[in-house]
């Protein structure tokens, strides 16, 4: 079908911690949904309502998790591109096409796709996609916040915060740090 194209935006490339995560979209243009704008445009209770409502919504989408070995092995631009690579080939039904929020797209590809620079702010698929990935990525920052709570994941979301940064001073990274990013490198704690 020629609608088949699918949106794809990230959260988290520039946290200190925590996974990359990518969302792939195909709205439905049968089942439109209302209310959708950029992820960062939106209070967390906004993406938090939106987000069951994409998924029931929407022709098909896939979420895929980039963990922190990876993007220090790969490096955060690969590590994005590896992600958005890997949403878009386990979409089912398969996208026929797809727009890429940012100005790079990621190499072999299962369709034609176009970096759209603001893509978040324009394209209601990206949006759907931005949403998705941003929930996910917080909820998984909550989740870590439970297992490493002095680090206060779940007000920063990993982010290089005045209080992250004075915690990772105090008790040195986790597990769930990226060792590849200068203030965890200069660090020297691990």
């Amino acid at each position: 079908m020629s609608w088949r194209v699918a949106g794809v935006d990230e959260a988290g490339c520039g946290p200190l911690a925590g996974p990359v995560v990518v969302a792939a979209v195909i709205l439905d243009p049968h089942r439109p949904i209302d209310g959708l704008d950029d992820s960062k445009k939106l209070s967390p209770a906004r993406r938090e309502a939106l987000y069951p409502q994409i998924i029931a919504s929407a022709y098909a989408w896939r979420i895929e998790f980039v963990r922190v070995e990876e993007i220090d092995a790969l490096n955060i631009l690969q590590a994005r591109l590896t992600g958005m690579r890997r949403a878009l080939c386990a979409l089912d039904p398969a996208a026929t096409r797809a727009r890429i929020d940012g100005n790079r797209l990621p190499a072999d590809l299962p369709c034609r796709a176009e970096a759209v620079v603001g893509g978040d702010a324009q394209d209601p698929a990206i949006m759907a996609a931005s949403i998705l990935a941003k929930v996910a990525r917080d909820r998984a920052m909550l989740e870590l916040h439970a297992q490493f709570p002095q680090y206060g994941f779940d007000r920063h979301k990993g982010y290089p915060s005045p209080s992250h940064l004075a915690a990772l001073r105090e008790h040195g990274p986790c597990p769930h740090h990226r060792r590849s990013f200068a203030p965890i490198a200069q660090l020297a704690l691990f």
